[in-house]
């Protein structure tokens, strides 16, 4: 079942209704995009395909995308992030300016004691990318013997069975001028008449459709610019959703034939709601989804009579999330209504739609997250996961039976693949972890038994240690940690430990594989990641148990995390970095300011660390909607002085804080240049008056960095810039922690 931001998966609503995304690609994203979780393949990818609903991430709200509304909103992650900068926040344009250009020459200055060590583990991250990315190629759309996929910025079709490398290719980024663009997402229509792709750029949130029309010559029949999602609905008509200022409320459709024409078919008028399509995995409807982050409704398209108004499903209701598949003329309804307020799969007929008659087919188990949900013809599948493990939930719908599979405990994410038919007797998926790369399996629902997929031999990562451990926070509750470290480590408490936390718009934290990930392990550091409250890794309630008025619960979270790790010996205060990205930037700011004595250096990109500021200004794209996640202000002087209590900006004072590393973009719409500007100009401030009013011999006084990326938008720039950040953080962690073994000192660290 694909929902909102996706537009072709559920994840991206389940991480947490993060829908500004950036990405809607169908498993992503939502996913955080964490520090360190940037690595991207040099090879274009299509993010989001249809048809054959076919998903392949290498980033988004996730998010992150995990992004703050992206919160670094995986695809998304998007992971589930911020708005326009808006100069006039600081004082003129022109001290602005020269704030930028006195930021940019600090770095300069600051960048070349890093440089070396840059050097050598950008070379070591290339190395492990290339043993590691054999088996993420890119995923297939399959139409009977047709086989249509993606390589390098173009696509290409072949006959299944047939040698790909004699594939024809119908579409070329940089033959048709769109060089700088990457493919997000394919559609092909019914008839295979004509191809729908979304190209996007590095330095923009809005993609552009393009229309190909197939044939022995493939020509473009159409450009659309700011197009979110978009679905065939016939051989001959495609719905798109428009985006501007990162907000998709409009809906039209488009023929192609003899009446070519465009009108405008749905428009939401709430500005908390965004809205994105989604088709039917049987292709029977076209969804039109309205979704703000508490509340859903969803109108159908039926796609045999694509000219006839959108009828309603049911009408929004406060507080229900709904989502929407069809098999045998009944609606499958994956919503929160009713008790407890966590996921259900219902179902109702097509003609009597209204949730007075939705009749429940599952309900979850409490403190279960609902990962994805893939709809077959006899057969549902749901994704979950539960006090850290995964978990495949297969209902039979002929048997009324339902069938609950553990997965391996060493895996932590799901990546599905590509499911060619809703008929298909066998579901693929991969398994990964932060440091497993993917591996693939099936599910044979005629053998109703789960598969290991030998494709391709995969190194086996046997060095490496998997702990899950729960810490409890300052109201009695039990936070999950995951760690991992190498299990020939001795001396545990004398190693560097990098601590990841986002905790926003239910978001999970991104622990898919990653190179860098791997190379920290192998030199000796340990990993973990803190599930706290705000994110969505136990479900819905866990999320908002962590937002608006209760947003502190995530920061008393985090300090229990830390705290345990460091009694049960794992690192110590001096040898313990933070990492967080966008949203994250708030718990991990929070941190910096209540308990600077747990870490040593904190590593930030694109951080949302002025909340307050920034919901104070409604003029901003995302402020309206995401007051469910803050709360309004400016509504409520209860809400502005509990914002104020955690805020990272509003709350520096002169104290020995942490050394810091800030990533931010100059183009990045969702966490203001300004705010950040400010934070560092604050923070340096607040650690040089503390460094001036001790008298302590050899007193210490923190780096406070600041990289502004000129290329690049919120969590997302090119490869080769990717690799550089991911580098440039390691490089500062090891100075600043004196992990002697890659900075190769004659002498030994102190």
């Amino acid at each position: 079942m694909k929902v909102r931001m996706s537009c072709a998966g559920l994840r991206n609503l389940l991480q947490g209704l993060c829908y500004s995304v950036r990405y809607y690609s169908k498993h992503s994203c939502l996913q955080t995009v964490c520090i360190y979780s940037k690595i991207k393949s040099k090879q274009c990818c299509i993010l989001d395909c249809a048809c054959s609903t076919c998903t392949h991430r290498t980033l988004p709200p996730g998010s992150i995308l995990p992004w703050r509304c992206f919160s670094c909103k995986q695809e998304g992650t998007k992971i589930p992030s911020k708005r326009k900068q808006n100069a006039s926040i600081t004082t003129s344009d022109l001290s602005y300016k020269n704030l930028l250009k006195s930021e940019q020459e600090n770095w300069n200055d600051i960048s070349a004691r890093y440089k070396a060590m840059t050097k050598r583990i950008k070379e070591k991250l290339e190395e492990l990318h290339n043993k590691y990315t054999f088996n993420l190629g890119s995923p297939r759309i399959r139409f009977g013997e047709n086989v249509y996929f993606e390589e390098n910025g173009c696509v290409f079709l072949s006959k299944a069975d047939v040698d790909e490398e004699n594939g024809d290719i119908l579409f070329s980024t940089e033959d048709l001028g769109f060089s700088d663009a990457f493919i997000q997402r394919i559609r092909i229509s019914p008839d295979q008449r004509y191809m729908a792709i979304s190209l996007k750029s590095e330095n923009s949130e809005e993609a552009a459709c393009v229309i190909i029309k197939l044939g022995h010559f493939p020509v473009v029949e159409k450009v659309i610019p700011s197009v979110f999602s978009f679905e065939w609905a016939a051989n001959d008509v495609l719905y798109y959703t428009s985006q501007k200022n990162l907000k998709c409320q409009n809906v039209f459709m488009t023929t192609f034939t003899n009446r070519k024409h465009t009108k405008l078919v749905y428009t939401e008028q709430d500005a908390r709601f965004f809205v994105d399509i989604y088709c039917t995995k049987d292709r029977r409807f076209l969804t039109i989804n309205s979704n703000s982050k508490t509340t859903s409704e969803v109108w159908l398209v039926d796609c045999r009579h694509p000219f006839k108004s959108p009828a309603l499903v049911q009408a929004r209701t406060k507080g229900v999330i709904y989502h929407i598949e069809h098999r045998n003329d009944e609606l499958y309804i994956l919503t929160t209504y009713g008790e407890p307020a966590e996921y259900k799969l219902m179902k109702a007929p097509v003609a009597a739609s209204g949730k007075e008659n939705w009749q429940l087919v599952y309900a979850l188990e409490k403190k279960t997250k609902l990962v994805d949900l893939e709809m077959f013809s006899d057969h549902c599948i749901m994704f979950l996961k539960n006090a850290g493990h995964l978990y495949l939930n297969v209902i039979s719908f002929s048997s009324h039976s339902v069938q609950s599979i553990k997965l391996p405990t060493w895996a932590c994410e799901f990546e599905l693949e590509s499911q060619p038919e809703h008929t298909t007797s066998t579901c693929y998926f991969q398994l990964t972890s932060p440091v497993h790369p993917p591996k693939r399996f099936a599910y044979s629902f005629k053998e109703n038994n789960l598969i290991e997929q030998a494709v391709q031999e995969v190194p086996i990562i046997t060095n490496c240690h998997t702990t899950r451990l729960l810490a409890k926070s300052k109201d009695e509750t039990l936070v999950p940690i995951t760690v991992f470290h190498n299990m020939n480590s001795k001396e545990l408490h004398r190693k560097p430990l990098l601590v990841h936390v986002y905790g926003a718009y239910g978001i999970d934290l991104n622990m898919s594989f990653k190179e860098d990930k791997l190379m920290l392990i192998e030199e000796g550091w340990i990993l973990a990641y803190c599930h706290v409250r705000g994110g969505g890794e136990l479900g819905l309630s866990w999320h908002k148990d962590g937002c608006q008025h209760n947003k502190l619960k995530g920061l008393h979270d985090l300090k229990a995390c830390i705290m345990l790790l460091h009694e049960l010996g794992f690192s110590q205060p001096k040898y313990t970095a933070l990492a967080a990205a966008s949203a994250g930037g708030v718990l991990a700011g929070a941190l910096c300011n209540t308990a600077p004595e747990l870490i040593r250096a904190m590593v930030l990109q694109a951080p949302f660390v002025d909340v307050l500021n920034t919901m104070m200004k409604t003029h901003l794209p995302l402020t309206i909607e995401e007051q469910e996640e803050w709360g309004n202000p400016l509504a409520d002087e209860k809400c502005m002085k509990y914002i104020k209590s955690y805020c990272p900006y509003q709350n520096i004072k002169p104290q020995c804080y942490p050394s810091v590393f800030i990533t931010a973009y100059e183009n990045d719409q969702r966490v203001p240049l300004t705010g950040v500007l400010r934070y560092v100009q604050k923070l340096r401030k607040a650690a040089l008056d503390h460094a001036s009013r001790t008298s302590e011999k050899g007193n210490w006084v923190p780096n406070i960095i600041l990289d502004m990326r000129a290329s690049g938008s919120h969590c997302d720039s090119s490869w080769e810039d990717s690799l550089k950040e991911v580098a440039r953080h390691l490089a500062f962690l090891n100075k600043e922690l004196q992990v002697c073994h890659l900075q190769h000192h004659s002498k030994p660290c102190k």
